[in-house]
């Protein structure tokens, strides 16, 4: 029997619950939605494959470009909406989730090529928050697009198939390291001006003497291979990401580890709910936007006006005119998730997060009521009647949820797309999965918190 105060306790105290031990899910439903996702994840490696992966998939289930009630429109390759139009007045705004296709990765120089005491190597400049050390001594693909000079788009992924070359950063060993990199802070050990890739050391084969030879065998073969010339490097975009699939983690299998999980997860997790949403009273969208990890500047990031021209396209679909008084109205009154990631505690480096405030692994579906850093600057601090409807519904459909907080006050911070969404006036709050090893070349997350996200964001798109 309990006492008085234990049931107390129970009936007032809060305190997140491992997702694991709930009801609120069938295994074999979650297994196969895991598997869906680590396909995605494996395949999508860049901001690019994610859109062309997305634009198939729609295609084959007959959703058209710009047309119809359910349509998807492009920007640019690196950025996507899809869209299921409502029965009601679009003044009264829209559930719009928005999360980000583009990862933390190494992109090659616009001159990359070239040779240096028996080596052929690649130039990079480093995209997003990267700790430097973890890309060095580790199998690396090459993925992209080239524009040839006479126009033609020429994609390339090497690294992937079990056939092909990786790439690599060499380090310098142990025996010779001690002033140059073990007396420096992991920060400085490995610069990033050093993050180049071995990319070949066979000399071209001719009788002629001059430099450079294993540079020109590399230029050989990139002409036979892809028709390029080094021009073309000019032309292209080509980004170093980690090799391999992604894979179950422990022996119960309960994670995945994987490249791009910052926020490819949110991203398969929210396309996922809208398609499983049928038709009703509300348009629903998911906009998928570029640049994020790198301050969402540019015509794909989310400081573009690219949302206003969803919502545009939405007006001419389902009304067969624009009323930008209109336009203004609905995104005034819409309602959103920022769909990313949070970071979870990790049980080696639990003092730099606030342990009462942190999001845990396999406690379900993070949200986060601000982010930024220190005095919260920088930060979309939602308001608490959002976050109560939000709850409610949570609750009332039985998804496992947790609030979370990136880190000690004073310990670091980060930002995501919600400020830029709540700057046309909408409600939005941040939700999404807990990661451990968040930036890092390869990221844990847990099934369950993968699968109670992708059951958040249905339940938003039909209930709130």
């Amino acid at each position: 029997m309990k006492t008085a105060a234990e049931k107390l306790k129970d009936k007032l105290s809060y305190k997140s619950e491992n997702a694991w031990e709930s009801k609120n899910y069938k295994q074999d439903e979650l297994e196969s939605f895991s598997r869906e996702y680590i396909k995605f994840i494996s395949t999508c490696k860049t901001e690019r494959e994610v859109i062309d992966y997305l634009i198939k998939m729609l295609n084959q289930k007959k959703i058209r470009e710009k047309a119809g009630n359910t349509f998807y429109i492009v920007n640019k390759n690196k950025g996507i909406a899809i869209v299921k139009i409502g029965k009601n007045d679009l003044k009264k705004g829209v559930k719009l989730i928005v999360s980000h296709v583009d990862s933390p990765r190494l992109d090659l120089k616009q001159n990359p090529l070239y040779e240096d005491t028996g080596v052929a190597l690649f130039k990079t400049h480093y995209y997003g928050g990267i700790k430097k050390y973890q890309w060095v001594t580790r199998p690396l693909a090459l993925h992209g697009v080239v524009i040839l000079k006479n126009g033609q788009s020429v994609k390339i992924s090497i690294g992937e198939s079990d056939g092909d070359p990786i790439f690599f950063i060499s380090d310098l060993l142990p025996h010779l390291s001690y002033k140059v990199q073990d007396e420096k802070s992991l920060k400085e050990a490995i610069p990033g001006e050093k993050l180049n890739i071995v990319v070949g050391s066979i000399p071209y084969t001719a009788d002629e003497e001059f430099k450079e030879k294993i540079k020109l065998n590399i230029l050989q073969y990139l002409n036979k291979t892809y028709k390029m010339e080094e021009q073309d490097f000019l032309t292209a975009e080509l980004e170093m990401v980690p090799a391999g699939k992604a894979r179950d983690v422990g022996f119960d299998r309960s994670m995945i580890a994987g490249y791009g999980q910052d926020d490819r997860i949110c991203v398969f997790s929210a396309v996922s709910a809208l398609l499983d949403t049928k038709s009703g009273d509300d348009t629903i969208v998911v906009y998928l936007a570029d640049k994020e990890e790198i301050g969402s500047d540019g015509n794909t990031g989310a400081k573009s006006m690219f949302l206003k021209q969803i919502i545009k396209n939405i007006f001419i679909n389902k009304y067969k005119k624009v009323d930008m008084v209109a336009v203004e109205e609905c995104l005034f009154n819409s309602r959103a998730i920022s769909a990313d990631v949070n970071g979870a505690l990790d049980p080696d480096w639990k003092d730099v997060h606030e342990k009462r405030n942190a999001a845990i692994l396999g406690h379900g579906v993070c949200m986060t009521k601000f982010t930024g850093s220190r005095g919260k600057a920088g930060a979309s601090d939602a308001n608490a009647e959002y976050i109560g409807s939000v709850r409610k519904v949570l609750n009332q459909n039985k998804v496992c949820w947790q609030m979370g907080e990136l880190g000690k006050v004073d310990e670091g911070g980060g930002g995501t797309l919600a400020k830029f969404i709540a700057d046309y006036g909408m409600d939005v709050v941040d939700m999404g999965p807990a990661l451990l090893s968040m930036h890092a070349p390869m990221e844990l997350s847990s099934k369950i918190d993968l699968f109670m996200t992708y059951k958040a964001y249905k339940v938003f798109f039909e209930k709130l």
